[in-house]
This record gives structure tokens, sequence and C-alpha cells, in this order.
């Protein structure tokens, strides 16, 4: 009868630890295939990925700057980067010939893993080494392509630029809906052309609000209530909030979705290996630090057609603060630069026979 007893007893005590054993087993399944699945989901991005993203390679055949000594890699160096965004579509039929209608300069400090970010005017007044005299630098792209642009761009801010990013309006579009849209504020109403240059099919409100990316696109191209300055600024702001968004945990089940479209729309100078090594300035303790700079200037318009002519004072603080990102420069002995009258006439002739009514 003891023994009934203890045996009893010895069975009751023994249930719960099976109990436990088993739930940790299946905890540990559940771990397991978890890993798996995000593992597995990772090597398939990474994959589909080299494919896409190797497929925009261009080398433009240029192996590096005029103004740097050696090739730079990223992954150990401090290097530009310019975003070039186009407009080219069947409507339009301008396919390698269009003009930019976004441009930004990008500086990358590889120990900060901070980014300076420089939005150039489209219609800032440079001298076109291609053409031969001063025009817009949204030109550049329809004298020469990316390459006559990151000319142009050197030309103007004295520091080299080592690689391009060239996107088209329809990657941008379909990567902030991959990313169910993007948080910004909207500064007033308007009316906007969509990216099918159906006129006024954007209506927007002032305020904070979730945009789509059509409704994105259309408050980074408006200029309607401003000027390109403001624009600008606009188009700083909606990247970093398209960068945040595509970085944070909720968008990882997107990262299909955005391949495609930066894929199909998309040309560069990066290979995929430099693209990997840029995922540090992201994945970084402080998070994704961009500051955000503009070029001064005044509106000029020596025979009806409008220019962005750069006061030369604050062009040469934003080459000092780009060069210093850069670590080109001992800031230490610079010398200061004379201010200069920005009313006074350009150096070259000025070309304006590409700006026949071009709208953005």
């Amino acid at each position: 009868m003891t023994r009934n007893k203890y045996t009893q007893t010895r069975v009751k005590r023994q249930k719960p630890k099976k109990k436990l054993r088993k739930g940790v087993f299946f905890t540990f399944i559940f771990v397991l295939i978890a890993f798996l699945s995000v593992a597995g989901y990772a090597t398939y991005l990474y994959v589909k990925a080299d494919t896409a993203l190797s497929g925009s390679f261009d080398d433009e055949g240029r192996e590096k700057s005029d103004l740097r000594e050696t090739v730079v890699d990223p992954k150990f160096d401090n290097v530009s980067i310019l975003v070039m965004g186009v407009d080219e579509n069947e409507k339009r039929d301008n396919a390698g010939n269009s003009r930019t209608d976004t441009l930004m300069l990008a500086t990358l400090n590889k120990d900060e893993k901070s980014v300076k970010m420089l939005s150039i005017p489209r219609d800032t007044l440079v001298y076109l080494p291609e053409a031969g005299y001063e025009t817009k630098i949204n030109h550049a792209h329809a004298f020469g392509g990316p390459k006559s642009t990151m000319d142009a761009a050197e030309n103007l801010l004295d520091i080299p630029v080592d690689y391009y990013v060239k996107v088209n309006f329809e990657a941008f579009v379909e990567v902030v809906d991959a990313i169910n849209g993007i948080e910004v504020e909207v500064p007033y109403e308007f009316k906007e052309s969509n990216s099918k240059d159906k006129r006024d099919a954007i209506h927007l409100m002032e305020g904070i609000q979730t945009l789509n990316g059509e409704e994105a696109l259309a408050l980074a191209r408006t200029r309607k209530k401003d000027n390109d300055i403001e624009r600008g600024k606009r188009q700083l702001e909606i990247v970093k909030a398209a960068i945040n968004k595509a970085t944070s945990i909720s968008s990882v089940l997107k990262y299909d979705d955005m391949i495609e479209a930066v894929g199909d729309n998309m040309a560069t100078t990066l290979k995929f290996e430099e693209m990997k090594s840029l995922v540090a300035y992201g994945t970084s303790k402080k998070g994704l630090d961009i500051e955000s700079l503009t070029l001064d200037g005044i509106d000029y318009q020596p025979s009806g057609t409008y220019y962005w002519k750069v006061d030369q004072a604050s062009l040469a603080e934003t080459q000092s603060i780009l060069k210093e990102h850069l670590e080109l420069v001992d800031t230490s002995t610079e010398t200061p630069v004379e201010e200069s009258d920005p009313y006074s006439e350009p150096d070259q002739p000025v070309d304006d026979s590409l700006d026949d009514n071009y709208e953005y």
C-alpha cells in the first residue's frame, strides 16, 4: 500500500516536468522555423537584389573622378553620390535625352556614418563643358547623360563626384507605395499632374498626412506657390521620410516589392558589393544621420529665361562643408572667401535654347 502511494505521488510529480519539456521543445521548434524562414527570406532577397541591382550597373567609362588621385571604395573611403531624378515615360518619348528634374549631392563619412545631402536647384546657372556655355544644370543630362551631369556638379562644387544614381519617377512612386506611403507635411493646398502627366490629377490639402506614391511625387515636383529652393527642401524631407520608412522593421516584408521597383527604373555606377557597404549608414546606433543643405542665391533673368544664380560666398561655404565632410581639406588652413556681387553678369555666354516651356 505504501509503495502504491509512493508510486502515485512520483507519477504526479513527473507530469509537470514532462509538460515543461514538451513546451520547451515546441518553443524551440517554433523559434527554429521562424529563424529559418527569416534566413530563407533574407537569402532570397539577397539573390534577388544582386540580380536586379547588378543589372542596373553602368560604369559610364569613368573609373574615377578627375579630382581623385586614386579609385575610392565606400567600404573604406568617404565618398560622394549624385542622385538624379528623371521623368522619362512613353508619353514624353524622352528616354535618353531627358533633363534632370531633381539633383541631390550626398557626401558620406564612413567614420561618423553621417550623410550631408545638398539639393541643387534644377535651374542653377552653371558652365557646361560639353556645351561650351552657361545654362541650367538640368540641361547637362540632355547634352551628355549622367557623365555630363557629374562633370557639371564637380565644376560647381569643386569636389569629386564619385558615383551617380539615376532613378526614374516610376521607381519613386512604386517604392513609396510598397512601404504603404510616407508621412510628411504638405505646406499648402495645391493641384498637380500625376506621373502620367494628367493635369490636376493630384489634389492635396495642407497639413501632416500619409501620402501614397503619386501624391508624394506631386509634392516633390510642385513649385506653383513657392520656388525651386523650397521645392528642394521639400524633396530632401521626402527622401529622408522614405529612407526612414524603408529601413524600419515594419517595411522588412516590403523589400521584395522595393527591389522590383528600383531594379527596373535605376541606373548607377555603384556595384552591388559597394551598395552593401552603404547599409551601415542606416543601421548605426544613432540611426540614419542626414543633414540637409541648400544653395543660396537670387532669381536671375538676363533675357526673359529664369535661372537660379548661386551666391558665391554661400557657394564657397557649402564647398567647405562638403570638403570637410569628405576630409579633403584641412579647415584650419582655409582662407576666407571674399563677398561677390550676385548681380554681376556671368563670365560665360548664357544659352536658353532648351527652355521651351518645360513645365517641371
